[in-house]
């Protein structure tokens, strides 16, 4: 007779995550620096070079706005790509689809960089750069989302928000990356007074949009290597993944939708008041039709460097701020202040008897706006995917997050430079403008519910 001995059952080790944390920070932080970086550089060439190179109407107002509103554009383009990723990304995950959207933002950056311009082959020159630009923003707005859910997915019980700041801390570095590129470039190719050089002109500005490359094959490396959330994968053994994501948010989640979009909204003003508007109207002669405050834009550049080095400083604080006390009651206290700092504009931008006086308190303005951005930004990498259940939380973080940049970002830069021009030069109702969106946000926050303590895993 054979005796069958039974052996206790081990105890079961804990699993371990899918990705390591270095993996998902790596992932998330890489990956959404490429793609700002990309915008960035874009941005800097819309104000610096593209109204010479492809809008030269002959009136230099006039030339910046038509490279600010192909720069907006871009912004129109993201919601499309919110649709087109979220759909893809809540259907078959979000591995491959960050995957190709930064592909699709590095094809379209490099394009940019080949592009003849204005002399070479007249108007059509603009519309190669507006296609190149709306494929960068159709590719945006797919990454940014793409990227918040690997991060707050994966955290760790009570770190959403800090793991969230991961993918936000991408604008600072990408923008800090884009623009000492540059600056490099502009002192090996030096121009004299504060006009660009030949050589600049001719190529020297390429060279960020074509290095592009090499940081998006080092982004696909590391985002090659990723394991599907636990989150993703419990929604769909569940069989809870959504046919057609996109209906399902606005049948069952629209009130999250308008939340999240005007929830962002003062985020967006602010950040590209701060980056596009302020480097034209620091950078503009106290001469010009419409006086601005007379800097050197190499100069210029590098105080918005400075400032944004608090911008990732405090993205990184607001992590575990937004853990400890909640996303909403931080973000209402940030908010408040942003409507303060749009009102006291004029204290910091007007021009004074002492050039060191001026560039103290124009860096001052700097340091405490992209501050503020900071401070907003960073719970944004938690709160906005937290709106939403896992089977649809790639769609509707991503249409909010890229409605608000149509109401924001595309508006922004435009509204501000024609603020600007009627004000006679004085950018006080820039900041009227800033207070009202940071108004709006306030709204938005108050008649929102606190998100830090909901299940990231419920469908």
């Amino acid at each position: 007779m054979t005796t069958t001995t039974i052996s206790p059952t081990a105890p079961q080790a804990p699993s371990k995550p899918l990705n390591s944390r270095s993996r998902v920070i790596t992932a998330s932080l890489v990956g959404t620096t490429i793609e700002f970086y990309d915008f960035y550089a874009y941005a800097t060439a819309a104000a610096l070079v593209f109204p010479v190179l492809f809008f030269p109407t002959g009136n230099d107002t006039t030339a910046l706005l038509a490279s600010f509103g192909v720069f907006g554009a871009a912004m129109v383009a993201r919601p499309v790509g919110a649709v087109v990723f979220g759909h893809f990304g809540d259907k078959f995950g979000r591995k491959g689809t960050l995957v190709a959207s930064l592909l699709t933002m590095g094809i379209a950056t490099f394009v940019i960089g080949l592009l003849p311009t204005h002399n070479e082959i007249g108007a059509w020159a603009a519309l190669l750069l507006l296609i190149c630009r709306l494929a960068q923003g159709f590719a945006l707005g797919g990454e940014w989302s793409g990227a918040a859910l690997v991060a707050t997915e994966n955290a760790p019980a009570g770190k959403r928000a800090l793991y969230g700041t991961f993918p936000q801390l991408g604008a600072p570095i990408g923008f800090i990356i884009a623009n000492a590129l540059f600056l490099v470039i502009n002192f090996g190719l030096p121009g004299e007074g504060g006009v660009a050089s030949d050589a600049f002109l001719a190529w020297g500005w390429r060279i960020p949009f074509l290095f592009s490359a090499v940081m998006v094959i080092v982004g696909l490396w590391v985002r090659l290597k990723l394991v599907e959330s636990d989150a993703f994968q419990k929604a769909e053994k569940k069989g809870e993944i959504k046919k057609v994501p996109l209906g399902y948010v606005f049948q069952k989640h629209w009130w999250q939708l308008i939340l999240g979009t005007f929830i962002m909204l003062a985020t967006y003003v602010l950040f590209y008041l701060m980056t596009s508007f302020t480097l034209s109207f620091g950078t503009t002669p106290v001469d010009a039709d419409t006086p601005g405050l007379g800097f050197g834009r190499t100069d210029f550049v590098l105080m918005q460097i400075i400032g944004v080095v608090f911008f990732g400083i405090f993205t990184l604080i607001s992590g575990p701020l937004a853990d400890a006390i909640g996303r909403r009651r931080l973000l209402i206290w940030v908010t408040a202040a942003i409507v303060v700092f749009g009102l006291i504009y004029t204290v910091f931008l007007t021009p004074r008897d002492s050039a060191m006086f001026t560039g103290a308190l124009v860096q001052a303005f700097l340091v405490f706006g992209f501050l503020l951005m900071g401070m907003s930004f960073g719970p944004m990498g938690a709160l906005l995917p937290e709106l939403f259940p896992t089977n649809v939380r790639y769609t509707g973080s991503a249409v909010a997050y890229n409605v608000s940049s149509i109401l924001g970002a595309a508006l922004a830069p435009i509204v501000a430079v024609w603020l600007w021009s009627i004000g006679g030069g004085s950018p006080w109702l820039v900041g009227v403008y800033l207070a009202g969106a940071a108004v709006l946000t306030l709204v938005a926050l108050i008649l929102s519910k606190e998100t830090k303590d909901v299940d990231i895993d419920a469908a």
